[in-house]
């Protein structure tokens, strides 16, 4: 029997085309075994560019650059690490910033009512600004820009030159 050299897909004698992929099948191209089919990307082995890599050190706050910091082909890519560091920094803002706010809710709580609302209404703005200017990082990050949060980049950049 004969196989495609093309897709790998057996070939009936006297057949013009290969039923599979459509190219034409002649008795020079045919060959007795199936040929190893490519590795498609993606697969094991394979890497993320060091943008995507970027990008994604942002997603899940400081958990995802502490990994892409500790991740074998990306902890010597210095685009890598800066945004690494510098999402791990602006997550641990974050988190700082949110004790606070929460702290300022609760007092907004115990006050029943139009304190509440107010720190309830900017909490939601806040939140907001931060959600926007995470996807901003992201964006950056993907189009190869190095952008620098004003003291937590400079932190960064030092850390990532290490």
């Amino acid at each position: 029997m004969a196989f495609c050299s093309k897709c790998g897909s057996a070939v009936s004698e006297g057949v013009s085309f290969c039923r599979v992929c459509g190219s034409p099948a002649s008795t020079t191209g045919a060959q007795a075994t199936p040929p190893v089919p490519p590795i498609p990307a993606g697969a094991a082995g394979a890497s993320l560019s060091s943008n995507v890599a970027a990008a994604l050190s942002y997603l899940v706050g400081f958990i995802t650059g502490i990994i892409f910091l500790v991740v074998e082909p990306y902890r010597r890519d210095t685009f890598v690490r800066f945004h690494a560091f510098q999402s791990i920094a602006f997550g641990i803002v974050v988190v700082i910033l949110q004790i606070i706010l929460h702290m300022f809710l609760s007092i907004g709580f115990l006050s029943f009512g139009f304190l509440f609302a107010i720190f309830g209404l900017m909490s939601f703005v806040i939140w907001l600004a931060i959600f926007v200017f995470w996807i901003f990082l992201m964006y950056k990050a993907y189009n190869n820009e190095t952008y620098m949060i004003p003291i937590l980049g400079e932190w960064a950049s030092k850390q990532a030159a290490k």
